[in-house]
């Protein structure tokens, strides 16, 4: 019987800016980062070679979409519209593989190796031997904390790890980028439009043009250099509260944050377990919020978040006040034979535990919104979260053509709804201007959901009160 020969990569050869990639990988180079144009073929070349990686070494390669909702379309069933053929099916033939899982996007190799493609989102819940090669798709919009997570595995089992993107402000992605420029045995690769010659001089300026017709004049150009000429400077598309921090930074109010151990400690939370749970610690001082810590983690109970606050408590010699906690922890269980979250807590006796008041997106938004301008973060200790809440973006709308007026749920929706469950808690300080209610009571007496014809009425004639009294006097 005739034996089929499958020659790898299949039917496929790297471009010329692309060969300095391909051989740094064929050579055994196990760092790289490619921060490349829109439509350079980042993609094409990861894909080839861990087609070649994982006949070289038995073993399981992720390939990392940030979300893995993702995945699917963006992957696993994107076609080459050169070829008409899956890309998967280009990268990894079939004549390769022994079992194609469609509904685990993965592949099993005759060889015993596997390729699965997975998200920056769910990484952590995937049971099975972790990966000995890994690619991160689109890093600068893949949750950070995956590659913290896996970076300890690959160091130790020798693995390979790939991070390709295009830029998305600054961020972990450009951070990565300045630190593989200069690291020992590492690849960086930049290719603007202008190296790879795959745009001619007027496809570009007509891309530009499109860009500003759909954006604006500078949103459009700054979102071009971004694309096509990897540019740092644009602020993340849709970004909630990027002008807050703008504006935090230029203030000074983004520094060292010292802790005053006399004052009590507050935190505000969003609880997870198959996905984050964050926490912010923030105390209220002289008029202001000195946000000063904050922590995110996965797949915990709530046990160890109070191992942690205790850790933290005895690290910074503070003590507790108001533990705030999201709306859904009355009702939710995290384990302990199906106590509440809240009530976990309460008999863990670390503080006060306090249910913040439920705002709808908007309202929440505009919540922290009005809470900015109040906040020191120390620059240290609260960089993940600062991370966290410039990321947090409205929802794009490819049809409509607009930022639709709801974020969009990824790895930083969680530091972000907790910062919202801050927002809920605080109240403005004595002889700092205005009313001391909390600013939830304020949000939500103003919500037209909460006004009442009655409500209306009395607020109609004080007002006119107050104008026949000012015209009297």
């Amino acid at each position: 019987m005739a034996v089929l020969q499958v020659s790898l990569p299949n039917n496929w050869r790297p471009r010329a800016y692309q060969e300095d990639l391909w051989r740094y990988l064929m050579d055994g180079g196990l760092r790289a980062v490619t921060e490349w144009h829109r439509r350079s073929g980042k993609d094409d070349v990861f894909l080839h070679f861990t087609a070649v990686a994982a006949h070289k070494r038995i073993g399981n390669y992720w390939y990392m979409l940030p979300e893995y909702s993702q995945a699917r379309k963006s992957m696993w069933d994107a076609i080459n519209p050169h070829t008409g053929k899956r890309r998967i099916d280009e990268a990894f033939p079939a004549e390769i593989r022994k079992t194609t899982r469609e509904q685990e996007m993965m592949i099993i190799f005759h060889n015993g190796s596997t390729f699965q493609l997975v998200g920056s989102d769910n990484f952590n819940s995937l049971v099975g031997s972790p990966p000995v090669g890994l690619v991160f798709s689109e890093y600068a919009l893949s949750n950070p904390s995956a590659w913290a997570y896996l970076m300890p595995i690959l160091e130790e089992n020798g693995g390979w790890a790939g991070f390709n993107s295009t830029p998305r402000g600054n961020n972990h992605f450009t951070n990565l980028g300045k630190y593989a420029k200069t690291a020992k045995n590492w690849l960086y690769s930049l290719k603007t439009a202008d190296d790879t010659n795959i745009f001619s001089p007027e496809q570009l300026e007509s891309i530009m043009e499109q860009m500003q017709a759909t954006h604006g004049d500078d949103y459009g150009k700054s979102l071009f250099l971004q694309e096509y000429y990897c540019s740092h400077d644009a602020a993340i598309p849709g970004s909630v509260w990027g002008d807050c921090l703008d504006k935090a930074q230029l203030s000074g109010r983004i520094r060292h944050v010292p802790i005053e151990p006399k004052v009590p400690v507050l935190t505000a939370w969003d609880l997870g377990r198959t996905d984050a749970t964050a926490i912010w610690f923030f105390q209220m001082f002289g008029g202001e919020i000195r946000v000063f810590d904050y922590h995110e983690s996965n797949l915990k109970d709530i046990p160890y978040y109070v191992k942690l606050l205790k850790e933290k408590a005895a690290e910074g010699g503070f003590s507790y006040g108001t533990h705030w906690l999201p709306h859904d922890a009355r009702a939710r269980t995290l384990a302990a034979g199906g106590k509440s979250i809240q009530q976990q807590m309460i008999d863990a006796n670390v503080g006060r535990i306090v249910i913040a008041k439920r705002l709808d997106h908007v309202d929440g938004i505009q919540a922290a919104r009005a809470t900015f301008p109040y906040c020191n973060f120390d620059e240290t200790k609260c960089e993940q979260g600062l991370e966290v809440l410039k990321h947090y973006h409205y929802e794009w709308d490819e049809e409509k053509r607009v930022f639709s007026n709801m974020p969009t749920h990824d790895w930083a929706s969680h530091g972000a709804s907790a910062f919202r469950t801050l927002s809920l808690s605080w109240k403005r300080p004595k002889g700092v201007g205005g009313e001391e209610r909390p600013l939830v009571e304020r949000l939500s007496d103003e919500s037209i959901n909460n006004l009442t014809f009655g409500k209306l009425k009395n607020k109609h004639l004080s007002r006119m009160k107050r104008q026949r009294s000012s015209v009297f006097h």
